[in-house]
C-alpha cells in the first residue's frame, strides 16, 4: 500500500493489518493528511473534555488529573489538548508502534503505551480522565472496547470519546450504552463534523463524515 487513506483505513479486517497501513501512513500523517483534510475531530475533543470538567469543577478536565489518550496515534488530540490548556500528565495507548514513534519526538506525553485497547491495558494504573479522536471508527474499534477501558477509569473518571456517526448506529452503540447505565452516569451525545471544507478537495467520498461525541462519567 502505497498512499495510506480512509477508503484503506475504512477496510481493515485485522490488527496485522491496522499495523501495516498505520507504519506506511506514520510519516505523512499529520503534514499529508490530517492538514490537508482539516482534521477537526481531536480539537472537538478537547474542547468537549475541558469544557465538561470546567463545568464541573473536575481536575481531569483542568490541569490536575491525568488523562489517558485511547488510540493516541501521533498525538494529535494531545496536542489540542494541551493547545487549549491543559497542563496534567497525559498518557498515550495505540496499537501502532510507528504511529507512536512520532508522538513520542512531540514531548507531548508522559507514558506511551504499545496495547490493544480491546483488551485490558498493562500495568495498574487508573486514571482520572480518558479522551480518544478517531479511534472508534470503521475498520478500527467498536463499543465493546468500552468495558476493558472502563478498568482503567477512576471513579468519577471523566470519559469523552468520538465514535463515527454512521459505526454508532451500525454497531449499536446506544444499545451498548444503555447496558453500561450501571457503571457509567451523565452520558451525552453530540454530532460534530469531523472535517473542514478543504477536505473535498482532498477526499470527496469522506468530506462530510460526522461523528458523535460520547461523554460520561465512570461509577
Amino acid at each position: 500500500m502505497t498512499n495510506p487513506d480512509l477508503s484503506g483505513a475504512y477496510a481493515l479486517n485485522s490488527a496485522e493489518d491496522c499495523r501495516r497501513l498505520y507504519a506506511e501512513w506514520a510519516g505523512s500523517y499529520d503534514h499529508g493528511w490530517a492538514a490537508t483534510m482539516d482534521y477537526r475531530l481531536p480539537a472537538e475533543v478537547a474542547a468537549a473534555f475541558l469544557r465538561a470538567g470546567s463545568q464541573s469543577g473536575d481536575c481531569a478536565g483542568g490541569s490536575g488529573g491525568t488523562v489517558l489518550d485511547v488510540g493516541a496515534g501521533t498525538g494529535l488530540l494531545a496536542s489540542a489538548l494541551r493547545g487549549l490548556g491543559f497542563s496534567g500528565p497525559i498518557d498515550g495507548v495505540d496499537l501502532s508502534a510507528d504511529m507512536l514513534a512520532v508522538a513520542r519526538r512531540k514531548g507531548l506525553y508522559r507514558t506511551l503505551i504499545e496495547a490493544d485497547i480491546t483488551r485490558p491495558l498493562p500495568g495498574s494504573t487508573r486514571y482520572d480522565g480518558m479522551v480518544s479522536s478517531g479511534t472508534f471508527t470503521h475498520g478500527h474499534v467498536g463499543p465493546k472496547a468500552l468495558i476493558p477501558l472502563l478498568r482503567s477509569a477512576r471513579s468519577g473518571a471523566l470519559v469523552v470519546l468520538s465514535v463515527n456517526a454512521q459505526v454508532f448506529d451500525k454497531m449499536d452503540f446506544t444499545v451498548v450504552l444503555a447496558a453500561m447505565e450501571p457503571q457509567i452516569l451523565d452520558l451525552q451525545i453530540q454530532d460534530v463534523a469531523i472535517y473542514g471544507n478543504a477536505a473535498a478537495l482532498r477526499d470527496a467520498a469522506h468530506a462530510q463524515d460526522r461523528a458523535r461525541i460520547v461523554s460520561f462519567r465512570a461509577r
